[in-house]
Protein backbone atom coordinates (compact mmCIF):
# COMPACT_ATOMS: atom_id res chain seq x y z
CA UNK A 1 0.00 0.00 0.00
CA UNK A 2 1.05 3.59 -0.76
CA UNK A 3 0.95 5.19 2.29
CA UNK A 4 0.75 8.82 0.27
CA UNK A 5 -2.66 7.61 -1.01
CA UNK A 6 -4.41 8.18 2.30
CA UNK A 7 -4.96 11.36 4.36
CA UNK A 8 -4.21 11.52 7.69
CA UNK A 9 -6.12 13.26 10.60
CA UNK A 10 -3.74 15.75 12.86
CA UNK A 11 -3.13 14.59 16.48
CA UNK A 12 -5.08 17.68 17.46
CA UNK A 13 -7.89 16.66 15.89
CA UNK A 14 -7.74 13.24 16.90
CA UNK A 15 -7.33 14.09 20.69
CA UNK A 16 -10.62 16.29 19.83
CA UNK A 17 -12.70 13.68 18.73
CA UNK A 18 -11.15 11.44 21.78
CA UNK A 19 -12.49 14.64 24.17
CA UNK A 20 -15.94 14.68 22.70
CA UNK A 21 -16.87 11.06 22.62
CA UNK A 22 -15.31 10.99 25.64
CA UNK A 23 -18.33 13.47 26.93
CA UNK A 24 -20.42 11.55 25.27
CA UNK A 25 -19.64 8.57 27.02
CA UNK A 26 -20.72 9.33 30.25
CA UNK A 27 -24.70 8.70 31.12
CA UNK A 28 -25.01 12.01 33.23
CA UNK A 29 -23.96 14.12 30.65
CA UNK A 30 -25.70 12.22 27.91
CA UNK A 31 -28.92 13.07 29.95
CA UNK A 32 -28.21 17.05 30.42
CA UNK A 33 -27.20 17.06 27.04
CA UNK A 34 -29.97 15.46 25.76
CA UNK A 35 -32.19 18.21 28.14
CA UNK A 36 -30.03 21.58 26.99
CA UNK A 37 -31.16 20.69 23.33
CA UNK A 38 -34.71 20.91 24.49
CA UNK A 39 -34.75 23.95 26.33
CA UNK A 40 -32.32 26.36 28.23
CA UNK A 41 -32.24 25.13 31.96
CA UNK A 42 -31.09 26.72 35.21
CA UNK A 43 -28.84 24.35 37.55
CA UNK A 44 -31.67 23.87 39.60
CA UNK A 45 -34.12 23.33 37.05
CA UNK A 46 -31.63 20.06 35.58
CA UNK A 47 -31.17 18.31 39.06
CA UNK A 48 -35.07 18.44 39.87
CA UNK A 49 -35.33 16.54 36.20
CA UNK A 50 -32.82 14.91 36.44
CA UNK A 51 -33.08 13.93 40.12
CA UNK A 52 -29.56 14.60 40.52
CA UNK A 53 -27.78 16.21 43.35
CA UNK A 54 -26.54 20.22 42.64
CA UNK A 55 -22.64 18.98 43.25
CA UNK A 56 -23.06 15.93 40.34
CA UNK A 57 -24.77 18.38 37.92
CA UNK A 58 -22.50 21.53 38.69
CA UNK A 59 -19.20 18.80 37.85
CA UNK A 60 -20.53 17.70 34.86
CA UNK A 61 -21.61 20.93 33.30
CA UNK A 62 -18.34 22.65 34.01
CA UNK A 63 -17.16 19.03 32.38
CA UNK A 64 -19.12 19.69 29.24
CA UNK A 65 -18.24 23.86 29.30
CA UNK A 66 -14.43 23.29 29.35
CA UNK A 67 -15.21 21.45 25.98
CA UNK A 68 -17.16 23.91 24.70
CA UNK A 69 -20.42 22.09 24.57
CA UNK A 70 -22.50 23.97 27.01
CA UNK A 71 -22.81 27.97 27.59
CA UNK A 72 -24.29 29.61 30.13
CA UNK A 73 -25.83 33.21 30.94
CA UNK A 74 -26.15 34.50 34.20
CA UNK A 75 -29.29 36.47 35.39
CA UNK A 76 -29.11 37.65 38.96
CA UNK A 77 -28.07 34.67 41.10
CA UNK A 78 -29.31 32.22 38.47
CA UNK A 79 -26.98 30.48 35.52
CA UNK A 80 -28.87 29.13 32.61
CA UNK A 81 -27.03 26.76 30.47
CA UNK A 82 -27.77 25.77 26.76
CA UNK A 83 -25.78 23.94 24.62
CA UNK A 84 -22.80 25.00 22.73
CA UNK A 85 -22.18 23.04 19.65
CA UNK A 86 -24.86 22.18 17.31
CA UNK A 87 -22.64 18.86 15.73
CA UNK A 88 -22.91 17.47 19.22
CA UNK A 89 -26.48 17.61 19.41
CA UNK A 90 -26.79 16.47 15.71
CA UNK A 91 -24.67 13.30 16.68
CA UNK A 92 -26.33 12.45 20.00
CA UNK A 93 -29.75 12.40 18.70
CA UNK A 94 -28.48 10.66 15.69
CA UNK A 95 -27.02 7.97 18.00
CA UNK A 96 -30.52 7.78 20.14
CA UNK A 97 -31.89 7.33 16.57
CA UNK A 98 -30.39 4.63 15.78
CA UNK A 99 -30.70 2.84 18.78
CA UNK A 100 -34.12 3.63 18.73
CA UNK A 101 -34.62 1.57 15.59
CA UNK A 102 -33.37 -0.92 16.10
Amino acid sequence: MNQNAHSFLSADTVDEASRTFKALADPTRIKILYLLSQEECSVNHITEVLEMTQSAVSHQLSFLRNLRLVKYRREGNTFYYTYDDEHVITILNQVLTHIECK
